[in-house]
């Protein structure tokens, strides 16, 4: 069975494109729990109006699934609770952004 912290290796290899950053480091991934035969996946986004949702959600799917191997299911839900704000930006993301640490 995958790990979390393999998980979120893997979902360092998404990049948010409006951004040019990772989705963890830019705060998007809220849960990972991988299971026996499943991965669950709680994201969001910098806003409900993002046009490239559907292309994040794919990368989200297809990143895991390349490391978890086939037959493990991957469930990514898009939430809005709670809504994405900068302060979910990681340390290496404000400096890349010229946001203050």
């Amino acid at each position: 069975m995958i790990s979390k912290a393999e998980c979120l290796d893997a979902l360092r290899e998404v990049v948010d494109p409006e951004i040019g950053i990772n989705i963890v480091d830019v705060g998007l991934v809220y849960r990972v729990e991988p299971k026996e035969n499943s991965i669950e996946v709680d994201f969001t986004l910098t806003s409900p109006g993002c046009p490239l949702a559907d292309t994040i959600m794919a990368d989200i799917t297809n990143s895991l699934q390349q490391a978890a191997g086939e037959g493990v299911e991957i469930v990514a839900e898009l939430v809005w609770n709670p809504p994405w704000s900068i302060e979910f930006l990681s340390e290496e993301a404000r400096l890349e952004l010229g946001y203050p640490i």
